[in-house]
């Protein structure tokens, strides 16, 4: 079988989106080079340098690791053409000015390869057209396809075809874009602003406009807006200062420019708000010029109000009562908010009713299918469900009916009925657009099954809509054991999987004991145990709330006795005598990250947030955490020619020290959390399929558990000096006396407390001065005033 195989991919265009998608390439080890314009003065690569220094600088980074900016090729399109003969794939990033991507097509076209792909990442502009300016011999390898911004982050990429882009083109660019991205593809028609952006700029204008109907202001919107209504935690004024005011008005004007009244009923809505050409107009164009709805200044965040032109005090929320009902049933929440008397209940109702409206109406024109638009929705706007599924999970004809009655009645944006296939056939006899066999396709009048392509054999249990099926991890497979804690299961009879259950997939004593038993299972049975919970977190840490009852009643005594059972857990899964993987999605947090070191291999996706963070409830890691920071360092330094231990500590002791998480999986492997054997996935739903092929190939490879080794430590020679460099911080003002009590008892587990530099000792030694320190901790008052605010706040307390 022919694969498309990107060796080196060119990006042009090294503005906010070309630099960021070039960053991505390069967390995902792609090769990549940035084209722009040769710079006036200066080096000719001046403009792309500059764009890849301020990679380094942005928040949230575009990098997993922030070095690796420096692996992205510079180039300029005056003396580096030649490079684009290397390359597979051509993303053209310039800004959005047809003129200027056709005239920047015809330069290219000498120097593309026979084989590469060409594609336009374009927000809105018609695809067919841009590939009018290239040859013939390219059209058929030309299409869109559409990044969302910040690349790294947001999950959906559209890919649009021409009427002479090859089909294989875009099975090729998807299965790239999946398990080499990590990204969830929708295709969308030729039409302007596409699939995700149609929608949702016509959702935000849509709620622009009743927010002037029922006089809210943008604080008490995003209130509501946000994840009170399943949707991104920004609600819609914050994430509007986020992409850009002048980016949205763009995306407006596409609107504007390509349709009219004849080709879109909803036309009338799509004039520029009277407060976003304010904004535009006093330069405030959102978060990159420090002001648009919002400003902050100083620590106060400002919104701006529309009537004085002037910016007042934000931070106004909605009233709870429409909090209560948006936590109802979907079907009762809706009939609540279109019967309320209040303006924020009206408002709500409104938003709702407009975003079905105007999904049912294009839907025909904009996307093959309702699902199309809903995953859409969900990985480029941040929705918990798209428009279609809420609608079915309400009641599909309640709803439309309630719907039609508000369109006949004049309450809508405008007067176009709900198609005809709402109300009558297929879908309102399934009672909705997704159903087991497929989504609702209204061109051809069918449910059309999810288009399958090779790579999605690698999702177990991919992503899936209200309505559609399919198999559900919780009950997939065949179980083996199960309680409230922990399922063991298989889905190939080869591989034991152990899925946690508890709350945040806290590691409790139940938990520890089912791990425990399920290596047992694995060695007896299986070729490995793959640990992977389904969804995120991997594991937030230790149930500290199911230790506090045994506290309570017995006294430390329990802890100590708690903390030393989940110490044997660890050392189980080391010693294991058949491979045990953890698979890491999200946050690995405390025992979450003991878990994963502690196993033979680590299989994590790209954005896994792995720490030991103990200390921010004012604690020490207590289940091996601190013996592998110092089994590390030995280990690390006997492979090296230096003999000091300390330099090979230090970063492991600051890391633990300061509860520092990385940021990536990128970043938690220069932590050493991660070790450069483990494997990262660009895709969370192929890490259960990476997670049990890597340990069939360990247990193929002759898989035999590591010798139970002693191993030198910094003694009380690297205690010490450790020990001068906080007694800096504490005096200086850095950390609090009890930051300082902390990390010197985090300093004697891993320089192995009163002993000779290079003494050898064991993992079970260490473990005893964790299990010390721990204790000492958890009676101590401010730790307990950490621990207490944490499970109250859910933030940690510094005192």
């Amino acid at each position: 079988m022919n694969r498309f195989n990107v060796r080196k991919v060119a990006v042009l265009g090294a503005g906010v989106m070309g630099a960021q998608i070039a960053a991505h390439l390069v967390n995902v080890k792609v090769p990549v080079i940035l084209f722009d314009l040769p710079a006036r003065e200066g080096p000719k690569n001046g403009i792309v340098t500059r764009a890849v220094e301020n990679l380094k600088k942005l928040k949230p980074s575009p990098l997993g690791v922030a070095r690796d900016a420096d692996l992205i090729g510079q180039a300029n399109y005056e003396d580096h053409m030649e490079q684009l003969r290397d390359c597979d794939l051509i993303i053209e990033a310039i800004a959005e000015r047809m003129d200027w991507k056709l005239d920047l097509y015809r330069k290219i076209a000498p120097f593309v390869a026979e084989h590469a792909i060409v594609a336009s990442n374009t927000s809105g502009l018609s695809i067919t057209k841009l590939s009018e300016a290239l040859p013939e011999a390219i059209k058929p390898r030309f299409c869109g396809i559409h990044f969302f911004n910040p690349p790294r982050y947001m999950t959906l990429v559209e890919l649009i075809a021409t009427p002479t882009t090859q089909p294989h083109i875009l099975d090729d660019l998807e299965t790239f874009v999946t398990t080499g991205l990590g990204k969830g593809v929708v295709r969308a028609k030729d039409t302007p602003n596409f699939v995700a952006n149609r929608i949702g700029i016509a959702g935000m204008l849509s709620t622009m406009k009743e927010v002037e109907n029922f006089g809210l202001t943008f604080d008490v919107v995003d209130d509501l807006t946000g994840k009170r209504l399943g949707r991104a935690s920004s609600g819609t004024f914050r994430t509007a200062d986020v992409v850009g005011l002048d980016t949205m008005a763009h995306v407006i004007k596409t609107l504007q420019d390509n349709l009219s009244e004849a080709t879109d009923p909803f036309y009338g809505s799509f004039g520029t708000p009277p407060v976003l050409k304010a904004l535009l107009e006093a330069g405030h164009l959102g978060q990159k010029t420090k002001a648009g709805f919002y400003k902050k200044v100083g620590r106060d965040v400002m919104r701006f109000e529309q009537d004085s032109g002037e910016y007042v005090p934000a931070g106004q929320k909605a009233d709870e009562v429409y909090g209560r009902m948006l936590k109802k049933p979907a079907a009762e929440r809706l009939r609540l908010l279109r019967n309320a008397e209040g303006a924020q209940g009206q408002f709500l109702w409104a938003i709702l009713r407009n975003s079905f409206h105007y999904a049912a109406v294009h839907l025909a024109t904009i996307a093959e299918t309702a699902r199309d638009v809903d995953q859409a929705m969900r990985w480029g706007f941040g929705m918990k469900q798209g428009p279609f599924e809420l609608w079915q999970e309400a009641g599909w004809l309640e709803v439309a009916k309630m719907v039609q009655e508000d369109i006949d009645a004049g309450r809508a944006l405008c007067k176009a009925p709900l198609p005809e296939w709402v109300f009558k056939g297929p879908v309102a006899e399934a009672g909705g657009v997704h159903t087991p066999q497929g989504s609702w396709n209204p061109a051809k009048g069918v449910f059309e099954p999810y288009r399958v392509l090779p790579v999605h054999a690698r999702q177990h249990f991919p992503e899936r809509l209200l309505g559609e099926g399919g198999l559900d991890y919780r009950t997939a497979g065949t179980t083996i054991e199960e309680n409230d804690s922990l399922r063991v299961w298989t889905l190939d009879e080869q591989v034991l999987i152990a899925s946690i259950k508890t709350k945040m997939h806290a590691i409790s004593p139940e938990v520890c004991e089912g791990l425990m038993a399920a290596v047992d299972l694995a060695e007896q049975r299986y070729q490995g145990l793959v640990i992977w919970s389904g969804d995120e977190p991997f594991s937030a840490g230790a149930d500290l709330q199911a230790m506090l009852p045994a506290f309570m009643a017995v006294g430390v005594s329990a802890i100590e006795e708690a903390e030393g059972f989940m110490q044997q857990m660890m050392l189980r899964l080391r010693y294991a005598n058949v491979p045990v993987v953890s698979a890491i999605r999200g946050l690995a947090l405390g025992g979450g990250c003991e878990l994963a070191v502690h196993s033979a291999r680590r299989v994590a996706h790209m954005e896994s947030y792995i720490g030991l963070v103990e200390v921010g409830v004012g604690l020490v890691p207590g289940a091996g955490g601190l013996t592998y920071i110092a089994r590390r360092a030995a280990e690390n330094a006997e492979a090296s020619t230096g003999k000091d231990l300390l330099p090979f500590l230090t970063e492991g002791f600051t890391a633990a020290a300061m509860a520092k998480v990385g940021t990536s999986a990128l970043e938690s492997r220069q932590l050493g959390y991660l070790l450069p054997s483990d494997v990262v996935v660009p895709h969370k739903d192929e890490l259960l399929f990476v997670a049990i092929n890597e340990a069939r190939a360990l247990f193929a490879s002759g898989w035999r558990a590591p010798h139970k080794r002693l191993f030198p430590v910094a003694g009380r020679d690297g205690r010490a000096t450790i020990m001068g460099q906080l007694v800096n911080m504490r005096d200086g003002g850095f950390i609090s006396q009890h930051d300082f009590h902390i990390a010197s008892l985090i300093a004697k587990v891993v320089t192995g407390g009163d002993v000779d530099p290079g003494t050898l000792v064991s993992e079970e030694y260490l473990m005893t001065l964790e299990r010390q320190a721990f204790c000492a901790l958890i009676v101590h008052p401010k730790t307990q005033e950490r621990i207490l605010g944490m499970l109250n706040t859910g933030k940690p307390v510094r005192n």
